[in-house]
């Protein structure tokens, strides 16, 4: 499935809720994760670096506007996506929660249909951002000639060697899993084990010729210089 390694945290104070549109986003590959209320989400938020939080604006112990504003204060969450979901419908409370840093707003009741087809359609919007040139430090990485400048070298890597490392870069700091990273960059064309990953992984560093990417014993591996 194409969204397998995308996470996703909910976070509401209504079971009913968090167990059918978390039903539904496994079913379309969703990795999720649930929260109860705003401390929880903003805990789980940090320990887990999901791509998408959907948040109830009315939560206890913090409001999801709340939890926005503080997620949206952080480097690590400043593309993380973001939802709202409220049984208020006033047009004030919704451009509030839209100038917070929320990409879309869902009334409820909620449809897991439209659900659905709101979040596909923002990891669409998503993915094609993510195709740009990535500048960090001293190196330079290109998806569209493939090619990764260190300093002013230029250094070409294998289809899939570029691919794992575009991945990691997006977001330094963020520990990818082994399966995550098999899902994202393999996907279902081969089946390959985890060795596959680490073969990748020392090729990459050999050719670069500098210490970008971390090993997480056990975990898997992210990206940081």
């Amino acid at each position: 499935m194409e969204n397998k390694g995308h996470k996703v945290l909910i976070a509401d104070d209504e079971p009913d809720i968090l167990e059918i549109l978390k039903y539904n986003l496994a079913g379309e590959g969703y990795e999720v994760v649930t929260a109860k209320d705003g401390d929880e989400a903003l805990e789980k938020a940090r320990r887990t670096q999901p791509d998408l939080v959907v948040l109830d604006v009315m939560m206890p112990k913090k409001t999801g506007v709340e939890v926005c504003q503080i997620l949206r204060s952080q480097t690590s969450f400043k593309e993380t996506l973001i939802i709202f979901l409220t049984a208020v419908n006033d047009e004030s409370t919704q451009i509030r929660g839209l100038e917070t840093g929320a990409d879309d707003y869902i009334s409820k009741p909620v449809s897991p249909k439209v659900f659905l087809s709101r979040v596909n359609a923002l990891f669409r919007r998503l993915n094609k951002k993510e195709v740009k040139t990535l500048t960090i430090d001293n190196l330079t990485i290109d998806p569209e000639r493939f090619i990764i400048q260190v300093g002013n070298n230029d250094i070409i890597l294998a289809k899939k060697e570029f691919e794992l490392l575009y991945l990691l870069a997006q977001k330094p700091g963020r520990v990818f899993l082994r399966n995550e990273i098999l899902n994202q960059v393999w996907g279902n064309e081969v089946i390959v084990g985890d060795r596959t990953i680490d073969v990748h992984i020392r090729k990459i560093r050999q050719k670069l010729g500098i210490d970008c990417i971390t090993t997480v014993k056990g975990v898997g591996y992210k990206f940081e210089l």
